[in-house]
């Protein structure tokens, strides 16, 4: 289907992004705590949303999969003829598409959108078993192809995972269905073809990138865009910076300041900048020293918010700022306030792995560039 790309070149560039919205539901965290089940379930399920990020994750028929109750942000697709639709996770952490089956019985699938086979004449089994390694447990499936349409781009002949199983209880509070990966293809599952991949090989996109908006404070208006740059969602200019690793979307990041005082990554770090990821995440030691520069050492008063300092992190040459009405999160109607870095170990042979999440990218603009291997951050709107 080149004829898009050359369709592309006849008309506005607008035309030739495609967009799926995404909305910020209630988080797995939101409604445990509405629940009044949270402590309970933490204790019972430990918070580790790094867990994709362990050695075993690029292993031939596993892959890991995040248990971070914080995540909210989905956004719509369709797999099959005819379409059967599915929220999902687009995380620049992981490489593989999975949703729920109609073959998976677990407690977590029994309020989600179940994919089935039957339904599709596009469909096509493999005998390729896979098994994602989770917290808690694991979600066991089988691989298989149908068609995947993203934001009307059709990528037939998508190969895709179907859970049979699913662990634990934490994606039954989650309300999306399924995940659909970002990253490069060497960290994919089973050698399969991620669907970015996909559109890339098959010539369904203008430009060989997608790129992020999150909306800071609205439910609505986040979006996802492949195949192009939106302008109206940032200011001033991009700024590029070259990957250090085509695995994950990873970065070097130079510093990270509080009051002028360089308090982590003095001799610079590796970060990872991931849509799957909802805080941001780094090692324990420089968490901790991080949190006692802002005051948020221990609990927070909201009250207190404005006067907390920046958070300033060194990328490339350019600080990016992070108030701290970036970095607190505010709960229950702004009652409550809690910390947007928490502490996860990510040895790699680079040293420890730092993990820029949602709290960054709702205040950058973040393109993800496949035929420069570059990503380019610039101030959102």
């Amino acid at each position: 289907m080149k004829w898009a790309v050359v369709l592309c070149a006849l008309v506005a560039l607008t035309e030739c992004m495609h967009k799926v919205p995404l909305y910020k539901g209630k988080s797995a965290r939101e409604t445990l705590e509405e629940q009044g089940l949270l402590d309970e379930f933490l204790k019972k399920h430990p918070y580790n949303p790094t867990a994709k990020f362990n050695s075993v994750f690029a292993r031939a028929s596993s892959e890991t999969l995040t248990n971070d109750y914080d995540l909210s942000y989905f956004g719509v697709i369709s797999i099959g003829t005819p379409p059967q639709s599915f929220k999902v996770i687009f995380d620049t952490g992981s490489s593989n598409l999975w949703v729920p089956s109609v073959y998976c019985n677990s407690y977590a699938c029994t309020n989600h959108k179940k994919y089935d086979p039957s339904a599709s004449s596009t469909y096509h089994a493999t005998n390729q078993y896979i098994s994602i390694q989770y917290g808690t447990g694991s979600m066991t499936g089988f691989l298989a192809y149908d068609t995947v349409n993203v934001a009307g781009i059709s990528d037939p002949n998508q190969i895709f995972a179907l859970s049979t199983t699913e662990p634990g209880s934490f994606l039954y509070y989650a309300q999306f269905d399924g995940i659909l990966g970002l990253a490069f293809p060497s960290m994919a599952s089973g050698k399969a073809t991620p669907v970015f991949d996909n559109m890339m090989n098959q010539g369904l996109l203008s430009r060989d990138l997608f790129s992020f908006y999150l909306s800071p404070n609205s439910q609505s208006g986040s979006v996802v865009t492949f195949g192009g740059i939106d302008e109206s969602y940032f200011t001033g200019n991009i700024n590029w910076v070259p990957l250090t690793s085509e695995t994950y979307w990873q970065i070097k990041v130079d510093y990270i300041q509080v009051n002028g005082q360089t308090v982590a990554c003095a001799q610079s770090c590796q970060a990872i900048v991931d849509t799957g990821t909802s805080l941001i995440a780094g090692p324990s030691g420089p968490i901790a020293t991080i949190q006692s520069a802002v005051g948020a050492s221990t609990g927070i008063s909201c009250q207190n918010v404005p006067s907390m300092p920046d958070v300033i992190i060194g990328i490339n040459g350019v600080q990016y700022t992070l108030p701290p009405s970036a970095y607190i999160l505010e709960s229950y109607g702004g009652q409550q306030c809690s910390s947007g870095f928490q502490a996860m170990n990510i040895p790699t042979n680079a040293g420890d792995l730092w993990i820029l999440g949602d709290v960054f990218i709702r205040q950058y603009y973040s393109i993800f560039d496949r035929t420069n291997n570059m990503v380019g951050l610039a101030k959102s709107i």
